[in-house]
């Protein structure tokens, strides 16, 4: 995720000289939000409600759990536990030292949060919250995915280019797997077998869950960069939301990429939802592109539903086919120093969030 700095920080210099011709001077980036909400003709998705949520710090990962009406979302320091019928804080996973992902193992009882920024997995009660167990990971824990079948889950380590492997039920450490390259989101097959996209290397990787060893590759390409992603389990689709700019459906049963779709710049979330047979891309350009499959190997883009800038994030309910969205206010970046020298040390500081102004939209038609 540390990718996303970037790529929101050069949104926001983008936008700026635009919203000047169009409507004037920018407004102060700390005092508003972007306007949003914007569908286009045709697409019935639109944002129904927002949760103002406030709170410091960014976000990470947006992960529903259906069964409880419940979203987790990462936030720096803890993960936050939102109630999806009113919007309301039900609790939060404390002691989280660069919160990223969450994993949700109903059948224990347990959740897990990657905790990258001392390279651990915090197994806590799904009930109230409060830590179990700290395991080992590695450097850069990010994603991390719960697999049924094995009851294990799979935290995706970037920098190090593995994935630590922990049994849900016991909060033991299984192994650590090496990917040969820098994992993003992935997906768990229902099959035994699961997936990363590998961001480095423009690749699709296969995990056996229950031997924890890679057992497949194929490349992503045309598309560069593959980050998100979401999985048709019916017709053995992957998902790869790409920072190229398109969208990746890959074929995982015969392991190659058939197609791309174009979407937005900044990719950072996808989402499948199977009764509707819709693809889903949230991008930091604040735009969701919606995709429609029209068969198991072709795609069309229907249209975008216009989010703030910087609403990169998203987390689908198969259940009631809403969409959950982070948006924030963001302060715009420092300029650097006059006597800056050129190169990266004279680049512009980064985009922060401003206190307060962190809501949740609810996405639906």
């Amino acid at each position: 995720m540390k990718q996303f700095l970037i790529f929101f920080t050069a949104a926001l210099a983008l936008s700026a000289p635009a919203c000047e011709k169009r409507n004037g001077p920018t407004p102060p980036a700390d005092r508003v939000l972007p306007a949003a909400g914007v569908a286009q003709k045709g697409l019935n998705y639109h944002i129904a409600r927002t949760f103002d949520l406030g709170g410091d710090g960014g976000w990470d990962y947006i992960v529903p759990q259906p069964s409880q009406h419940r979203v987790y979302i990462g936030r720096t320091n803890r993960v936050m536990v939102v109630d999806t019928n009113d919007g309301k804080l039900i609790g939060e996973v404390t002691g989280i030292k660069g919160a990223h992902g969450t994993a949700i193992a109903e059948s224990s009882g347990h959740g897990f949060a990657t905790s990258g920024n001392d390279q651990s997995i915090v197994m806590f009660d799904l009930n109230t919250f409060k830590e179990l167990a700290r395991i080992p990971a590695a450097e850069d824990a990010d994603a991390i995915i719960y697999d049924a079948p094995t009851n294990r889950v799979f935290s995706l380590n970037g920098d190090a280019h593995s994935s630590t492997v922990v049994d849900a039920a016991s909060g033991k450490l299984v192994t650590n797997v090496a990917l040969g390259g820098k994992p993003e989101y992935g997906a768990s097959g229902g099959d035994g077998k699961v997936y990363a996209n590998l961001t480095d290397t423009s690749e699709v990787v296969e995990i056996d869950a229950k031997n924890a060893a890679v057992t497949r590759r194929w490349p992503t390409a045309p598309c560069r960069q593959p980050v998100s992603m979401a999985i048709d389990t019916k017709n053995h689709r992957l998902f790869s939301g790409c920072r190229s700019g398109v969208l990746a459906v890959s074929d995982y049963r015969a392991g190659k990429t058939i197609t791309t779709v174009p979407i937005g710049t900044g990719v950072d979330g996808a989402g499948y939802d199977a009764t509707s047979r819709d693809v889903f891309a949230t991008n930091v350009d604040g735009t969701l592109n919606v995709i429609h499959q029209d068969s198991a190997d072709m795609y069309h883009l229907v249209g975008s539903v216009t989010t703030p800038i910087g609403s990169r994030n998203m987390g689908l309910d198969p259940s009631t086919h809403r969409i959950y969205v982070a948006a924030a206010a963001f302060a715009a970046p420092p300029a650097p120093p006059a006597a800056a020298p050129q190169g990266r040390a004279g680049r512009a500081g980064r985009a922060t969030v401003v206190p307060g102004t962190f809501r949740l939209l609810v996405i639906e038609r």
